[in-house]
C-alpha cells in the first residue's frame, strides 16, 4: 500500500539550496504549501553545516564581477556555463545582504564595521565572506529558523526520495519518498519539484563530505532520463586530517589557512608546491593542491602516515586561535596542535563538480522539474574555488524558489497513477526476499577502493577501464544483496539503497572520465598528461536502453574567452 500526499512546491533536499528554495518560494505566496524532504533532521544533515571557510561574493571595490567571473572560468578549466556563473557572480552580493538582513546571518568584520572578506585560493582579490572558520552553521541556523517560522512551509524528516514521479505527459509530478522510521512508501503529488539533495563523493575511500550523501539526486535525475554534464570533474580538497584508525580522516581544515599564509611541506621538510605552482604556492587552486600533495606522497617523500604537513604556526598561536578557532578546537580532539606545530594532512573527497544540466533560473529538461546546488553541473567547470559552492546553493537556490513561484501559478496539481509504482517498489524492496548473499559492506569497500585507486585524483584509460569492470562485479553483487528484519529503521537496507545510488554515480564518473582523452582542473590523465588544444567542452551523460550514453557538446563562451585572460597554467605532473 502506498500512501499519497499533496503538495503544491516539493522540496527534495534542506541544504542551503534547498532551504533558501523554500523560503523563497513561501515568501513570494504564503498560500503555497512547500514541502521540504530530509533525509535526516532539519537543520542537521548535509553538506552545507559543514562549510567552515566562507562565502564569495563582490562588495567593494578594487574587486569586481568582471575578476570574480574569470576567477571562476579560468579554476574552472573555462568548461564552465559562463551564463550559470555570471548569475553566480551577480546575484550573490545580493544573496548576501539578504542573509544578514532579512535571514539574521551575522558575518565577521572589520574595525570599520564592513563585512570582512579573506583571501581564498584561485582569487585576485579577498572576496571571501566568512563567520570564523563555522561559516556553514551560521547560515544553516539562520535559515532553519525561518524556515520554521513560516506556517506555509512543512517538513518531512528521516525520509529519502527514491524516485521521481511523472504524469501522463512526461511532466514532474512529485517523487515517491520512504519514511526511514517506518520503512514505508508515500507518493507525494506536487505542482513543481526541485532537486537540491546535494551530491557528495562518497563513493570514495577518503571524504570530507556528510556521510549521508550518496549521490541520490545524481541517480534520481539519471534514472528519470535527465542530461548530466561534467561527471568526471570531482574535486579532492587537499587538506583533510590524516588521523590513522579514525573515521575522521578526511575531515577538512580549510582553505582559510592556506589563505593566511600557511605551509604544506613534505615529509623532508621541503615546501613543495614550488615544484607544481611556483607563482602562487600554496594559494594554488584545490585541483593543482590537492594532486602535488598526492603525488608527493606516492613518490616516497610523504609523512610517515602518508600524508603532507600544513604548518601555520609561524603566523603566531594567538592569531591561529583567533582566527581559526573550529579547526584549533578539532585538532585538538586529536592530540595535535594546529596553533604551534604542523598538522599531517591530505588529499580527501570533496565536492561533485557535475550533476544536472539547468538554465539560469533552475530549470532542467523535465518540465516542472527543477535543480539546484550540488546536484547541478556547469557553475564550476572542472574544479570550484572555496567559497563559490555556499554562494552557489543560496544564489540558486533563492533563484529556484522564485521561479517555482511563478511557475505553480499556472500549474494544477497533476494526476499521478500510484499502481503503476508497484514495481519500483518491488525492486526497492526486493533485498527483503533474498536469501544473504554477498556482503554489503565488503561491496561497500570494494567500491571505495575501486574509486580511489583507479577513479581518483590521477587517472589513466587503463585504471578507469579497470575501476568500470570493479563497479560491474559491485552492481551485479548488490543485485544479489539479501537483508534481513522489517523495513522499519533497517540501516542494512537504507545503506543498501545508498551504495547502489553510489554505484550508479560512479559509474557515470568513470564513464565520462574514459571520454574527456585530456587533463583539465580535477580531472587529471597520466596518458593525457596536458589539456586539449581543441576549444573546450562539456562531457554529456544520459541513460539509454543499454547504460549511459556519453557524448560531449562545445562550452559556449558568451562572456569571456580564454585568449587574453590572465588564466592559471595546466601543469604536467610527471610520473
Amino acid at each position: 500500500m502506498i500512501a499519497t500526499l499533496d503538495t503544491d512546491v516539493l522540496i527534495l533536499g534542506a541544504g542551503g539550496a534547498g532551504l533558501t528554495a523554500a523560503l523563497h518560494a513561501a515568501d513570494a505566496s504564503p498560500a503555497l504549501r512547500v514541502t521540504v524532504v530530509v533525509k535526516g533532521l532539519l537543520g542537521r544533515a548535509g553538506c552545507t553545516r559543514m562549510v567552515q571557510g566562507g562565502y564569495n561574493a563582490v562588495l567593494t571595490e578594487p574587486d569586481s564581477l568582471q575578476a570574480h567571473l574569470l576567477d571562476t572560468l579560468a579554476g574552472g578549466g573555462w568548461i564552465n556555463d559562463q551564463e550559470l556563473v555570471w548569475t553566480l557572480v551577480t546575484e550573490a552580493p545580493r544573496r548576501v545582504l539578504e542573509l544578514e538582513s532579512r535571514y539574521g546571518c551575522l558575518f565577521d568584520r572589520t574595525p570599520e564595521g564592513r563585512i570582512h572578506q579573506k583571501p581564498f585560493a584561485g582569487q585576485s582579490h579577498d572576496r571571501t565572506i566568512h563567520k570564523g572558520d563555522l561559516t556553514g552553521i551560521e547560515i544553516m541556523n539562520r535559515l532553519t529558523e525561518q524556515v520554521l517560522a513560516r506556517a506555509n512551509v512543512s517538513a518531512l524528516e528521516e525520509c529519502r526520495a527514491v524516485e521521481l514521479l511523472r504524469d501522463g505527459e512526461g511532466r514532474a509530478a512529485g517523487a515517491l519518498l520512504l519514511d526511514m522510521r517506518a520503512g514505508t512508501f508515500a507518493a507525494v503529488r506536487a505542482r513543481a519539484t526541485l532537486l537540491a539533495m546535494g551530491g557528495g563523493p562518497t563513493m570514495y575511500r577518503v571524504i570530507a563530505c556528510s556521510a549521508d550523501k550518496s549521490a541520490d539526486g545524481i541517480a534520481l535525475a539519471y534514472r528519470a532520463g535527465l542530461p548530466l554534464r561534467d561527471m568526471e570533474m570531482v574535486q579532492f580538497h587537499p587538506t583533510g586530517l590524516v588521523i590513522p584508525g579514525s573515521l575522521m580522516t578526511g575531515a577538512l581544515l580549510e582553505e582559510g589557512l592556506r589563505g593566511a599564509g600557511g605551509h604544506l611541506r613534505n615529509g623532508r621538510g621541503e615546501r613543495f608546491m614550488v615544484r607544481y605552482d611556483a607563482a602562487r604556492m600554496e594559494r594554488s587552486t584545490r585541483d593543482l593542491v590537492s594532486r602535488a600533495s598526492f603525488l608527493e606522497v606516492v613518490e616516497g617523500r610523504g609523512t610517515p602516515n602518508g600524508g603532507v604537513w600544513i604548518d601555520v604556526s609561524h603566523l603566531g598561536a594567538e592569531v591561529v586561535e583567533r582566527n581559526f578557532r573550529g579547526m584549533v578546537r578539532r585538532c585538538r580532539d586529536f592530540g595535535r596542535d594546529l596553533a604551534r606545530g604542523p598538522v599531517e594532512v591530505g588529499p580527501t573527497a570533496h565536492f561533485m563538480m557535475g550533476g544536472v544540466v539547468i538554465d539560469p533560473a533552475c530549470r532542467t529538461a523535465i518540465e516542472g522539474l527543477f535543480a539546484a546546488g550540488e546536484d547541478t553541473g556547469g557553475v564550476h567547470g572542472a574544479n570550484r574555488l572555496g567559497g563559490n559552492g555556499v554562494a552557489e546553493s543560496t544564489v540558486f537556490g533563492g533563484i529556484a524558489g522564485d521561479t517555482i513561484a511563478a511557475f505553480v501559478e499556472s500549474r494544477p496539481l497533476p494526476r499521478v497513477d500510484t499502481a503503476a509504482l508497484k514495481p519500483v517498489v518491488e525492486a526497492l524492496t526486493a533485498p527483503f526476499a533474498r536469501a544473504p548473499g554477498p556482503a554489503l559492506y565488503d561491496l561497500q569497500a570494494s567500491l571505495r577502493d575501486a574509486m580511489w585507486d583507479r577513479a581518483g585524483l590521477v587517472r589513466d584509460g587503463e585504471s578507469l577501464t579497470a575501476a568500470l569492470a570493479s563497479l560491474e562485479r559491485i552492481e551485479t553483487g548488490l543485485d544479489a544483496v539479501g537483508v534481513a528484519g522489517d523495513p522499519s529503521l533497517n540501516t542494512a537496507w537504507q545503506d543498501w539503497l545508498s551504495v547502489r545510488n553510489q554505484a550508479l554515480a560512479a559509474r557515470l564518473i568513470a564513464r565520462s572520465a574514459l571520454e574527456r582523452r585530456e587533463s583539465r582542473g580535477a580531472h587529471y590523465r597520466r596518458d593525457f598528461p596536458a589539456a586539449s588544444a581543441e576549444p573546450p567542452f562539456s562531457v554529456r551523460a544520459r541513460r539509454g536502453p543499454d547504460g549511459p550514453v556519453i557524448s560531449t557538446e562545445p562550452v559556449a563562451l558568451t562572456r569571456a574567452t580564454p585568449a587574453g585572460t590572465k588564466a592559471p597554467a595546466l601543469v604536467e605532473i610527471g610520473d
